[in-house]
């Protein structure tokens, strides 16, 4: 707003919309006048952003995923702007011209366009007065050629309009959206030529549209185009996205700002599968840096930056907000008070939810150490969110079945078990097959004590001569190091703990254990 101001002042000319009768004034415009990009327009600094998302997974069905872009960027700026604007734009808009010199003059006068219509008019307005004059005027009514000269100039001079009125209203109902989308459900889509010339066309008189809608609203237009979820679509599909982008780039006057959130471990393997990576030695990050003009790499999150994630993710379930528990244990409680007799299933679910409630309040205490081993991406965040309830409801059930009613589940414990689970499940199914084949094997005396740390080490030069082939799962693994500072110090769960947790365990893939089990007897045979 306040740039707003400043430039008004500046250029003595307030901003224009496109709403109420700045509409009217924008639909004279297009009709009889052309653009002009001064020097002065040129240096506004006050900017207008248009953001758009672009979920890339939501397109991933069709044949043509850069499609899906075009038609995206095309929809929104068309519903931005409106239907009627655009269609007259496609009729009757006329490209901005660069000023010769100095000037202050942003419009120019169609001529050609108003001389025109105005001979239209005036051989309608003829046409229309010789039909007038051979029908009605006595004595003359019988000259049939009169009639016939008249209506014939009526006609021509009157298609001329009709025909520039369908063309608007053509235009207004099938849209730039609607075009594309019929050329590539076409059966000649692949082979049809110039079908690439058609899609650039349309994507110019878009870019001309943009520039001449800047000199309007007297600011400058960026439009930003947020591309997400790219990693979930195939390689072929991704490599069609970014030569759209660098398409959509190769005008260098686009008003365009793409933002790809993508994860360049995923992308890079991606477009090395391709035929895009022809001449740059097949390196995915060389292409990237080749199209990337300001790379941003988030930095990982903080403490207090994962607690805030934590607690957004958890929003996402009101069955595990804080005040939504807090309050029915209080209500409980008040029912307990009262000597309201309470059903064992009651008793389970107010107890479930108490465990979860301390189990999640751990991992939001700042002074826990729980809470320093949480993961920075919002996927693994939800997993632990979802999984701790499930669990913890497990241990429970588990627990009132052996006659040993919920005195053996411990939240903290249950916590860092599913995040240990999430973090590095490689590392923790091969204690587990390596335990489970100790006591298949030879089953030792008093061994439930045994640290899972200690297991770990006494079998991590097999792990690692199996590193080539678990190369995949390992990379499912986080930090080494946060591995051996969560299971040697601050968690050092033993033989025992692996055995009741491992029973209620659901967010660890079994089947990697079972190739895990499959290697080792492989490996004993030989």
């Amino acid at each position: 707003a306040e740039m707003e101001q400043q430039e008004s002042l500046h250029h003595h000319s307030p901003s224009r919309s496109t709403h109420g009768w700045d509409f009217l004034v924008l639909l004279w415009y297009l009709t009889f006048y052309i653009p002009i990009l001064t020097e002065n327009h040129l240096r506004r600094k006050n900017f207008h952003f248009l953001f758009i998302r672009f979920s890339a997974w939501q397109y991933s069905g069709c044949d043509k995923l850069w499609a899906g872009l075009v038609t995206t960027l095309c929809d929104n700026i068309r519903k931005h702007y409106g239907a009627l604007p655009l269609s007259i734009y496609h009729v009757l808009g006329s490209r901005p011209r660069v000023a010769s010199g100095f000037t202050e003059q942003e419009w120019r006068l169609k001529r050609d366009t108003c001389i025109k219509i105005w001979a239209f008019l005036f051989i309608l307005l003829f046409g229309l007065i010789l039909l007038f004059i051979a029908i009605w005027m006595p004595g003359i009514q019988e000259h049939h050629a009169l009639k016939v000269i008249g209506s014939a100039i009526t006609s021509l001079s009157g298609s001329g309009l009709v025909l520039g009125i369908f063309s608007i209203v053509k235009n207004l109902l099938i849209s730039e959206k609607q075009k594309i989308e019929r050329l590539t459900n076409s059966q000649r889509f692949a082979s049809q030529l110039g079908f690439m010339r058609k899609i650039r066309h349309e994507v110019e008189v878009l870019l001309d549209f943009l520039a001449f809608m800047e000199v309007f609203e007297r600011r400058r237009l960026r439009v930003v185009l947020e591309i997400t979820t790219l990693e979930s679509c195939y390689p072929e599909k991704i490599a069609g996205v970014f030569n759209a982008i660098n398409t959509l780039l190769s005008n260098s006057h686009a008003p365009f700002i793409f933002i790809l959130a993508v994860d360049p471990s995923v992308i890079v393997p991606c477009l090395e599968q391709t035929g895009c990576m022809k001449g740059l030695a097949d390196n995915g990050y060389l292409y990237l840096n080749r199209t990337v003009t300001l790379p941003f790499s988030i930095p990982e999150m903080g403490a207090r930056s994962r607690l805030e994630f934590l607690k957004e993710a958890m929003e996402t379930r009101e069955d595990l907000m804080y005040r939504v528990i807090t309050r029915q244990l209080q209500r409980r409680r008040e029912k307990c008070s009262r000597s309201i007799p309470v059903f064992p299933k009651f008793e389970e679910d107010e107890v479930a939810m108490s465990c979860i409630h301390a189990a999640f309040r751990c991992l939001h205490d700042p002074d826990d150490v729980l809470g320093a081993y949480l993961p920075c991406t919002g996927a693994h965040v939800h997993r632990i969110v979802n999984t701790i309830p499930i669990t913890l409801r497990l241990l429970l059930h588990r627990s009132r079945n052996s006659q040993h009613l919920f005195h053996n589940v411990h939240h903290l414990a249950t916590a860092a078990w599913v995040v240990l689970a999430d973090r590095w499940p490689c590392r923790l199914s091969w204690i587990i097959q390596c335990l489970e084949d100790s006591f298949q094997s030879q089953p030792p005396v008093d061994f439930s004590t045994k640290s899972l740390w200690n297991i770990y080490q006494e079998n991590l030069l097999e792990l690692s001569s199996l590193r080539e082939i678990l190369h995949n799962v390992l990379s499912l693994d986080g930090d080494p190091e946060l591995f051996q500072s969560f299971l040697a110090r601050d968690f050092p769960f033993n033989v025992d703990d692996a055995q009741k947790f491992l029973g209620v365990t659901v967010n660890l893939d079994y089947s990697i254990r079972n190739k895990m089990g499959m290697l080792r007897a492989l490996d004993r045979l030989q």
